[in-house]
């Protein structure tokens, strides 16, 4: 089955969502529009006046898409996962929730370490300079036990959004354009999971009984920089006072669904490599391969 990296927001007007002919049918303001269901990564509902069929959600999940529910403040609030992403799910189901704490530190140390580096690197980009996150991602050790991503992300963000910027999920700042980037990517990186036949809650490093999608938290982290680049642009070319608003929402998901990633001299979109790396983790469950993937940005 065909999967592509389409992602639907419905945030600015209210909309009667059902399905017809395998194709999701959107009515908004008299106006109506299909999309394949197959083509949809992610579906985000945000907007308090939108109804849906039982078919919609249901066909969602059959074609292997992703539905995020979002409050009035543009957190995410909820997401409807397939249940079955791939042929052997049931038996990585069993890998991955007995794989040794030892492996799990070893992977998590690569994917905070990654994450520093490709955080290093948007500032050399952005700002001439990584501010010497590449010289401490160097310390992070086995399950990032010195916190070192923690003192990177005080370097970064300070760097990045100046020094009176703290990274606060529930701040009315341009930390909701954050988090409306980083519940994508979530998305994006929970369906990537699901179709390596892993389960999103059983995770890495990242621990909360209310988050079921702790796998989705830790493996998106490397990632993270795409929205924070995004981010930064749109302040630059506005203000630190701008809305989450149709526009900028538009150059959000622009930027991670565009997003091409150097793999093998392969120039691959953000949910290929997500996939390649949700697959090598797999892999490290079943004993195939001997560590995770990831990309060099």
């Amino acid at each position: 089955m065909p999967l592509t990296d389409r992602i639907i927001d419905i945030s600015e007007n209210g909309a009667d969502l059902s399905v017809k002919h395998s194709q999701l049918v959107i009515v908004s303001s008299g106006i109506e529009t299909t999309v394949p269901l197959v083509e949809i990564a992610v579906l985000v509902i945000s907007h308090p006046a939108v109804r849906m069929s039982h078919a919609v959600l249901s066909g969602l999940c059959a074609s292997g898409g992703i539905c995020v529910f979002c409050t009035e403040k543009q957190l995410p609030a909820g997401m409807l996962l397939p249940i079955e992403g791939n042929s052997v799910q049931a038996e990585r189901f069993v890998k991955q929730a007995q794989a040794p704490l030892p492996t799990r530190k070893r992977i998590w140390k690569h994917i905070a370490k990654a994450k520093i580096i490709f955080q290093g690197k948007l500032l050399t980009k952005l700002k001439g300079n990584d501010r010497g996150l590449g010289f401490i991602a160097n310390e992070v050790r086995a399950g990032d036990s010195s916190n070192i991503e923690a003192q990177a992300a005080r370097r970064y963000w300070t760097a990045l959004f100046g020094d009176s910027f703290k990274r606060n999920p529930f701040a009315s700042d341009h930390n909701k354009l954050l988090n409306y980037g980083y519940a994508v990517l979530r998305a994006m990186t929970a369906r990537a999971i699901c179709s390596s036949g892993l389960h999103p809650s059983i995770s890495l490093h990242h621990h909360n009984k209310y988050d079921t999608f702790c796998l989705a938290d830790d493996l998106m982290e490397p990632f993270r920089v795409i929205v924070d680049e995004a981010v930064y642009r749109i302040i630059e070319d506005k203000s630190s006072d701008v809305p989450l608003d149709k526009e900028n929402k538009r150059i959000i998901i622009k930027s991670i669904v565009e997003k091409r990633i150097n793999v093998g001299g392969e120039l691959r979109s953000l949910f290929d490599v997500m996939t390649k790396v949700t697959a090598s983790l797999a892999g490290v469950y079943t004993n195939e391969k001997s560590d995770i993937f990831l990309p060099e940005f």
